[in-house]
């Protein structure tokens, strides 16, 4: 088994990689020094001679705000670099692992969102990533689509570095209090991915760490397990706009998971703990009560 791992600079793909390295399976990670996603011809060129029976696609344009100014540019990467992809994927007959995003879902109600239920974008962003799962299946016949949320990993920026980051300066911080959804470490994340790459159980899945919260409850998780006293002022998302909508619920149902023989992944705060020990080294404040598990 040979895998080849693209954006293998950013969170997610810099743990896959790490962790097939530790399951001692061949791979290559990646990034846009290696080759341009958007470069049709250097894309199937590159696949084409490496000759991978995987591909774990890691790579996206994430900036949700950025891209309602700059949608082609998001297109180009979310779409049309997976097709790149997928199309040399299906010439060699490699499998394809696309990673999406809560952001297909439109986020109303309080529903846990199901693989196959109706998805409905509200941003650039979103319709990104869901066109590029249309552009997966329409190709591909050995593919799995995992949809995930709320990432923080080691490498590039993330929600629980910005706060920690802020609370070197502040004393409180403003965070929405009215978006639900499940923070996911890529640390438990990639060995899923890996674990799920070299079966052939193809199809949807979501994944995330288990339990939910607020964004301002993930927030006062972070300053609490940190010995960070930081006050968090919670305040709806009507009154802290942004660019891009964002989905209020971001509940994902994970029992396809459970169905199809994988793991759940730990809850978001034992998580988050191991995050802090492991990345900052912190000693965590670890005596309050965890939320439930859902």
């Amino acid at each position: 088994m040979k895998i080849l791992v693209t954006g293998a600079e950013g969170q997610l793909g810099y743990d896959v990689c790490k962790v097939l390295a530790a399951c001692g399976i061949e791979h290559r990670g990646v990034d846009i020094g290696d080759f341009d996603i958007t470069d049709a011809s250097t894309v199937k060129k590159y696949i084409r001679e490496y000759a991978p029976d995987g591909v774990i696609h890691c790579s996206a344009y994430t900036a949700v705000d950025k891209a309602e100014d700059e949608p082609g540019k998001c297109r180009t990467i979310n779409v049309d670099g997976i097709r790149n992809i997928a199309e040399v994927c299906g010439d060699i007959g490699a499998k394809l692992l696309y990673i999406s995003t809560d952001y297909v879902f439109p986020g109303t109600g309080e529903q846990f969102y199901e693989p196959d239920d109706t998805t409905g974008p509200l941003s650039v962003y979103g319709r990104t990533k869901l066109e590029g799962e249309q552009v997966v299946q329409e190709l591909l016949e050995k593919y799995f689509i995992v949809r995930t949320s709320w990432v923080f990993g080691k490498n590039g920026n993330n929600f629980v570095k910005t706060m920690l980051r802020l609370a070197e300066t502040k004393m409180e911080v403003s965070v929405v209090c009215d978006q639900i959804g499940s923070p996911t470490y890529t640390g438990d994340l990639a060995p899923l991915l890996c674990d799920m790459i070299v079966t052939e159980k193809y199809g949807v899945y979501h994944a995330t760490n288990e339990g939910i919260c607020s964004w301002a409850e993930f927030a006062k998780e972070i300053f609490r397990l940190a010995n960070k006293k930081m006050k968090v002022n919670q305040v709806a998302t009507s009154e802290y706009p942004t660019r891009a909508m964002r989905p209020l619920n971001s509940r994902m149902s994970k029992d396809r998971l459970e169905k199809m023989g994988f793991a759940r992944l730990p809850h978001w705060q034992d998580a988050l703990e191991r995050y802090l020990r492991e990345v900052y080294k912190f000693e965590t404040n670890d005596s309050g009560e965890k939320m439930p598990r859902n």
